[in-house]
C-alpha cells in the first residue's frame, strides 16, 4: 500500500463508513482493556455532532474506497481541542497511515482556531502511546476517567 494511494478526507460521523470504523474501534477497545465492550458508546454515536464543522472533524482514510482509518476530534474548551477515535484498520497498520491521520487532524484543529489539542488512551494500547510520545505529546493530568489511564496534551 502505497502512502500516495491513501486519501484522507471528512465524513459525517453518521455516515455507515463512520460508524463501521466506530464499530472496529470499539471491538478492538473491547479485545485490549478489560471492562470495556463494544456497546461501551452506543451506536449512532451519541457524540457526533461534536465531530461535526463548525466545532470539530471526523476524517477517513481510504486507498481504492477501502476504509483503512479514522480519527476525530471536539471542542474540549474554547481553546483546547480533543483528539477522539484513532482507529487503524488490521491491514493498514504499521505503514504510518496513524501518524499521517494525527498530522491532518491536528491541521484541522489549528483551521478551527484552536490553541491546544488534549487527549485520552489506555496504558493496552501501546502502539497509539509510543505514537503520541513521538509526536511531541506531552503527558498531562487526568481529565477522564475510565477506561483512560493515560492523558496527553500538545500545543498547537
Amino acid at each position: 500500500m502505497s502512502a500516495t494511494q491513501i486519501t484522507i478526507a471528512h465524513e459525517d460521523p453518521d455516515s455507515p463508513a463512520a460508524r463501521n470504523c466506530l464499530r472496529a474501534y470499539f471491538a478492538l477497545l473491547a479485545e485490549r482493556i478489560p471492562g470495556v465492550n463494544p456497546g461501551h458508546v452506543p451506536d449512532p454515536d451519541p457524540e457526533a455532532d461534536s465531530f461535526r464543522p463548525p466545532h470539530g472533524a471526523f476524517l477517513i482514510a481510504r486507498a481504492s474506497g477501502e476504509v483503512l482509518g479514522c480519527v476525530s476530534l471536539k471542542r474540549h474548551d474554547p481553546t483546547t481541542g480533543e483528539i477522539k477515535r484513532l482507529w487503524i484498520a488490521p491491514a493498514a497498520r504499521g505503514h504510518g497511515l496513524g501518524r499521517r491521520l494525527m498530522t491532518v487532524i491536528e491541521d484541522e484543529a489549528r483551521a478551527l482556531g484552536f490553541t491546544g489539542l488534549v487527549l485520552d488512551t489506555n496504558a493496552a494500547l501501546t502502539e497509539a502511546i509510543a505514537l503520541y510520545s513521538t509526536s511531541g505529546w506531552l503527558e498531562t493530568e487526568p481529565y477522564t476517567g475510565f477506561p483512560a489511564t493515560h492523558w496527553f496534551a500538545k500545543p498547537l
